[in-house]
């Protein structure tokens, strides 16, 4: 089919696009999905074959299955074209990885695909994430629908991203919708990189783009039920075995069902029983979420749990927060430790301050987590920078940040008061 949209001039000169309009079929068409190796096979000789970056997205099924692993994969690359890949069907993935070795990938909002695409060994050498590097060149608006739009001239419709991506077969209005998601991603990417290079921001994107190439997988999270939602409202050692037990419970089963755990048992449920600890079903039945056909099959599961609980000794309830090194919540400081209140006011003010001056927001110049530990435990040795690199901040922070922590850390040298100051004691 034609394609009579503009092509984008580069160096971008950072003006909004007069007139923008909506996207709603990539220019070669929507392609059918991918569904064996053959068929792998010859796409990534395609990319091989390609030039240039490779836009790389992928679609998941958060809410309604197990874990995060991808159902849908797309590609594009100059020369290639764009590609649509099921990963179910797939048995191997090896011609694919030997493709996306070596170039450069270009994704929006990298750290949430990565996960998925490592799972299938598929891992990226170099790769630009256009809504991180968006946040350094501070857009207020940093969603790939948005920055179309303002960059590039284009709407794109978000009407699929909730959508159950593991259902089979994908509607064709969903495999347009996927195939968008990687249509202007190339040519967004050079739009944010001329802006970043025009505000000498380009080196700053590289390292951060450095760092989520070169991450390790993230830990197993320390005792995930304790992130169940509303557990503020769950009071006691006992009740908190209670939310473990039942979130246990849950998790299994969904493991098992390859469910979203929330669609066998709400958060919600989880916590009504903690705070209730009905004994028998019709206790069970009274509270909020139980009284469903699914659930209410699942109830002596749900009461043998509970009652499980009841037979704990003491020794083997659960602390009323999990094992940490980090420092306690800082609305505690100024009664615990005085002095690292004072500290953490001053460094919070620096940061904020640079940010404004630099445009950015203040999470992408340091994390408050490094900012509240620094302030928690200030170094014996008083290298900030040093201390700042252990806990993984790039150069270009450390460059613009280390000095105000600095001074942020040392105490506030006293007033002295003067021959004129009523206060001052005699014969000052």
């Amino acid at each position: 089919m034609a394609d009579d949209r503009p092509s984008p001039t580069y160096p971008h000169d950072a003006e909004p696009p007069q007139h923008t309009a909506l996207l709603t079929e990539p220019r070669d068409g929507t392609p059918a999905p991918i569904v064996d190796t053959d068929g792998l096979r010859e796409y990534s000789q395609l990319l091989s074959s390609g030039t240039g970056p490779i836009a790389v997205d992928a679609e998941r099924a958060s809410g309604y299955r197990y874990g995060q692993r991808a159902y849908l994969i797309q590609l594009r690359r100059v020369g290639a074209g764009t590609a649509l890949v099921d990963p179910v069907p797939v048995e191997d993935f090896s011609p694919l990885a030997e493709a996306l070795t070596g170039p450069e990938w270009v994704l929006h909002a990298a750290s949430q695909d990565l996960p998925c695409l490592a799972e299938l060994e598929l891992r990226p050498t170099k790769l630009f994430d256009t809504e991180l590097g968006a946040r350094l060149a501070g857009f207020e608006r940093v969603g790939l629908a948005a920055l179309t739009e303002s960059l590039l001239g284009f709407t794109l419709e978000k009407h699929h991203s909730a959508a159950d991506w593991s259902s089979r077969p994908l509607p064709e209005n969903w495999l347009t919708y996927a195939a968008l998601d990687v249509e202007l991603l190339i040519e967004l990417r050079y739009a944010i990189a001329t802006e970043l290079e025009r505000q000498g921001k380009l080196g700053w994107a590289e390292e951060e783009f450095a760092a989520l190439v070169n991450a390790a997988p993230p830990a197993p999270r320390v005792d995930p039920w304790r992130r169940t939602s509303g557990m503020h409202k769950v009071r006691g050692a006992r009740a908190l075995a209670r939310v473990r037990a039942l979130w246990n419970v849950r998790d299994g089963l969904a493991a098992k069902r390859d469910t979203a755990p929330g669609r066998i048992l709400p958060d919600t449920a989880i916590v009504a029983a903690a705070q209730g600890d009905p004994k028998d079903e019709a206790e069970l039945f009274l509270l909020p979420m139980f009284g469903g056909r699914s659930t209410r099959r699942l109830s002596k599961l749900w009461l043998d749990a509970l009652a499980e609980v009841r037979e704990l000794t003491d020794k083997d309830l659960p602390t009323s927060s999990a094992p940490s090194d980090a420092p306690p919540p800082p609305h505690r400081w100024a009664e615990k430790e005085p002095e690292a209140a004072g500290r953490l006011a001053r460094a919070r003010e620096a940061v904020t301050t640079l940010a404004a001056e630099y445009g950015l927001p203040q999470e992408n110049l340091l994390t408050p987590d490094t900012v509240r530990r620094l302030c928690w435990a200030p170094p014996e040795d008083a290298d900030v920078a040093g201390f700042l690199r252990r806990h993984g901040a790039r150069e270009w922070q450390i460059s613009i940040t280390a000095g105000a922590l600095e001074n942020a850390l040392s105490e506030p040298a006293p007033a002295t008061p003067s021959e004129d100051d009523p206060a001052a004691p005699a014969g000052s």
